[in-house]
């Protein structure tokens, strides 16, 4: 008997032992399952603003959400997977139908209804983009009739500029890209998005300006699928480590992303 009790003995304490040494990795284990339940994080893009992903003059892709799912995917020691849509809409569906792991976009109530998301990561001026000799000199001008504003479709500008501009006509553009050439044909007066995407048009508008001034501002921040919210200690972690390490100065450098701010 007196064996028999030592044995259990010597098994409970050996059971003790390896909970405690393996306590650890099993906890980073079982987050990176609840972040990247197929074993690669999949990560929500879409081209044309620095705020998701942009390609350099190299070729190479750099952005908010793809350069922060890469740091994030070597933090939990998965895989990557970088999903391509056409406009940040399309994300947040996609997430929310969880056919998507992460992305970074600007979080808002209605957002939220749809995802889970982290602290904020940054917060980004809103503005307007005219093209080069437009009689649009400032905000103030922009409410008159005729006057057409290009939105992306699906967008927190498409939800809200109705509410601002009672005479001018908000047109939905399928994306950046698309509103680039509308302007081209005339079949939008000016844009209205964050202003890091605004000075990535403008770069491709040879005399187009971004107005002085903004219509309020986007919070960016990580977005995950509702029911891993048991994970968004670990995201705000990772954020405040980006933000403090100097590793979210560097990847605004190489996107090129202007108009931003720091969030504490």
């Amino acid at each position: 008997m007196r064996t028999a009790s030592r044995r259990l003995a010597r098994t409970a304490l050996l059971a003790i032992a390896v909970t405690v040494l393996l306590g650890a990795p099993a906890r980073a284990d079982g987050e990176a399952k609840l972040l990247a339940p197929s074993g690669t994080l999949r990560v929500g893009i879409y081209p044309g603003s620095p705020t998701s992903m942009v390609t350099d003059a190299a070729g190479k892709p750099h952005g908010l959400a793809y350069d922060l799912g890469g740091e994030l995917a070597k933090r939990l020691g998965v895989g990557i997977d970088y999903v391509r849509f056409q406009r940040v809409a399309d994300i947040v569906t996609a997430i929310h139908d969880g056919q998507v792991d992460f992305t970074v976009t600007n979080a808002t109530p209605a957002r939220a209804n749809d995802v889970s998301f982290s602290q904020p990561v940054l917060a980004i001026e809103l503005g307007y983009l005219v093209p080069v000799n437009s009689p649009i000199g400032k905000i103030e001008d922009i409410d008159k009739l005729g006057v057409k504003i290009g939105v992306t479709k699906g967008s927190t500008s498409e939800r809200t500029l109705p509410a601002k501009f009672k005479n001018a006509t908000i047109v939905p553009a399928e994306s950046v890209k698309v509103a680039v050439g509308m302007f081209s044909r005339g079949e939008i007066d000016l844009y209205a998005t964050n202003k890091p995407t605004l000075f990535e048009m403008s770069d491709q508008m040879p005399g187009s300006r971004i107005l002085d001034g903004n219509w309020g501002a986007e919070h960016m921040a990580i977005a995950i699928p509702k029911g891993r919210e048991d994970a968004l200690p670990l995201l705000n972690r990772f954020v405040a480590e980006e933000q403090s390490s100097g590793a979210l100065d560097t990847i605004q450098q190489q996107a090129g992303l202007r108009g931003a701010a720091k969030t504490h």
